[in-house]
């Protein structure tokens, strides 16, 4: 029996270890960098440019957030979809929130998520036409649709297919065009125009402190109103 115990005891302490499973930072790090080089590796997808953004000048500009100033960082459009975060700070696309931003819209246009506009087919030095299209359903039933048609070009003149319906806007009464950055034309229809931040994501504003000082700040202003209210009814 005490030899059968003493075998059992040399075959616990000759058994191999299994890998350990407790958290050993270089450990954890050698296997993050094993993979890192193999996300590398993939090739981002580029997108094709859309006629209302057809190069890299224009795409920082509509989405604003001052990126039109970085511009000239970027030699050609598949450089501006490939370049990753460590490569535009040291293009200096500073703070780390623009480029969290810029990398967001990249795969936004990668998408096929664009803002106004993006469905516009023709446009001619930076402005786009917009007009209406008039259809009669039946006879009491006009419906009225607003559509882009090549620069100089009426409704009567063009085939359905050479007119591009466009989002965000709508026909208000009769002949008024209304939406984002639609301004109207003296012949009727609206101008459409590259405008710098017309894509951009507005920033919201902290109230009161914002959301980890809010209740503190409220509290106080309760009562400083309530103190406030004491004294002039004359109470101390």
């Amino acid at each position: 029996m005490k030899s059968l115990r003493v075998q059992s005891a040399l075959g616990l302490l000759l058994r191999p270890c299994a890998a350990p499973t407790v958290a050993v930072p270089g450990l954890r790090a050698q296997a993050r960098w094993a993979h890192k080089p193999a996300q590398q590796s993939e090739i981002p997808q580029i997108p094709a440019p859309i006629p209302f953004v057809p190069d890299v000048e224009t795409f920082l500009t509509v989405i604003g957030r001052g990126l039109k100033q970085h511009a000239s960082k970027f030699p050609t459009w598949d450089a501006l979809f490939t370049l990753t975060s460590d490569q535009l700070r040291e293009l200096g696309v500073e703070p780390p929130r623009t480029r969290r931003y810029l990398l967001r819209w990249r795969q936004r246009f990668r998408e096929g998520k664009f803002g106004i506009g993006g469905d516009i087919k023709h446009i001619e030095n930076g402005s786009a036409e917009l007009r209406i299209q008039e259809e009669d359903k039946t006879p009491l039933l006009r419906i009225r649709r607003v559509v882009n048609v090549p620069p100089g070009k009426k409704v009567d003149e063009l085939s359905p297919s050479e007119m591009v319906r466009v989002g965000g806007f709508k026909v208000d009464g009769v002949r008024t065009i209304v939406g984002p950055y639609a301004l109207p034309m003296k012949y009727g229809g609206a101008r459409l125009s590259i405008t710098e931040g017309m894509w951009e994501d507005r920033r919201g504003h902290k109230v009161d402190g914002g959301e980890r000082r809010q209740a503190e700040i409220r509290f106080k202003r309760r009562v400083a109103e309530r103190k406030a209210l004491r004294e002039s009814q004359g109470f101390y």
